[in-house]
């Protein structure tokens, strides 16, 4: 299928219609080998199982609101101490406070970041490297989903692209040295199960011929996805000690939708009317968290809910979409990126 002709399929499908072909695209979903070997993660594995994170040093990227901003909350009462990066300094405190309010001793700090502008990325980077001693978790979380008209960042990316995916793949490359420095360093990102229906186009990369919102969403998720894996597979080869996780909510009511397409929009109103079949913020968290924290979270898995279609439903191995596991791709996509990034992993035995 031509990326125009999936533009025209998803143009036509509802929000409940593209979760409904979801579910049967799951059922006959590919998954890599990799994931066959992984062990199943305890299906009931909530926050009173997060063991502690005392000395532990996290940053989390959008950790203002939704799911980050639980994340956030759940790591500082562990006893890590948190980074929340994200664009706007006030609700960065705000954040801060509602956490200090509920752990007094949180030890909590904002860091502001633009994951859609590449220098702030690096002067992030900069600050950190200059300021921590080590960082032991990376949570690559912010995201926007589906704004009706193209955007582009200041790099002159499309905005999804840039905020879900080639911002964080940046950061986690500026921060890799930190992360080296730890004794157990993790990276968690964030994909969808929007992933099962988007397709890398390296046609239209950047949606400068067609712009579908739904389709450059879950482009960039899917990226996400496998920019995961193949952390994992680079730091296998090169030894460079990460151990990188993907996760994914399920559904959850956030703040996306309302920042993204719009209430008042068509997927806003579907979005609306699922609600009480949706997962919270809280409990959309909850893989993120395991793979950030749980000492049998393993590299290169992929955790999420594993009710009916991956909505909801109890903790497990999500289904990696075929093209997700294509090492090909992959590389591909790493190599442009670090073009458009001008971002440069360290080489083997470096």
């Amino acid at each position: 299928m031509t990326h125009l002709q999936h533009a025209k399929t998803t143009r036509r499908l509802g929000w409940r219609g593209r979760l409904a072909a979801l579910g049967v695209m799951l059922s006959c979903v590919v998954v890599t080998d990799g994931a066959l070997a992984q062990r199943q993660p305890k299906p009931d594995w909530n926050l009173a199982d997060i063991p502690s994170q005392k000395a532990r040093i996290f940053l989390v990227t959008g950790g203002t609101s939704g799911m980050g901003f639980e994340d956030a909350k759940a790591l500082a009462a562990a006893g890590a101490s948190v980074i929340i990066a994200s664009r706007n300094p006030q609700r960065g405190q705000e954040a801060i406070d509602r956490i200090k309010q509920a752990i007094p001793d949180a030890q909590v700090q904002f860091e502001p970041v633009d994951l859609a502008d590449l220098a702030s990325v690096r002067a992030l980077g900069q600050r950190l490297n200059r300021t921590l001693p080590r960082l032991d978790g990376l949570i690559n979380n912010a995201a926007i989903m589906a704004p009706p008209a193209r955007g582009t960042s200041a790099d002159g990316l499309e905005i999804q692209f840039a905020t879900n995916y080639a911002g964080h793949f940046a950061l986690t490359a500026e921060l890799l040295p930190l992360l080296r420095k730890s004794d157990s360093p993790r990276v968690v990102t964030l994909s969808s199960i929007a992933a099962h229906i988007g397709s890398i186009d390296f046609g239209n990369l950047q949606a400068t011929q067609v712009y579908e919102p739904m389709s450059a969403y879950a482009q960039s998720k899917l990226a996400c996805l496998m920019f995961a894996l193949e952390l994992q597979r680079r730091s296998d080869a090169a030894a460079w000690g990460i151990q990188s996780v993907a996760a994914h909510p399920g559904v959850a009511v956030t703040e996306l939708v309302e920042r993204g397409p719009g209430l008042d929009s068509i997927q806003g109103r579907q979005w609306s009317a699922m609600r009480g079949r949706l997962q919270t913020a809280a409990q959309g968290a909850i893989p993120t968290l395991y793979a950030a924290t749980a000492p049998q979270a393993q590299g290169g898995a992929y955790y999420g809910p594993i009710g009916e279609n991956e909505i909801a439903g109890p903790l497990g191995l999500a289904s990696i979409p075929a093209e997700a596991g294509d090492t090909v791709v992959a590389a591909r996509l790493w190599s442009i990126t670090e073009e458009l990034t001008g971002t440069r992993f360290p080489a083997p035995g470096h």
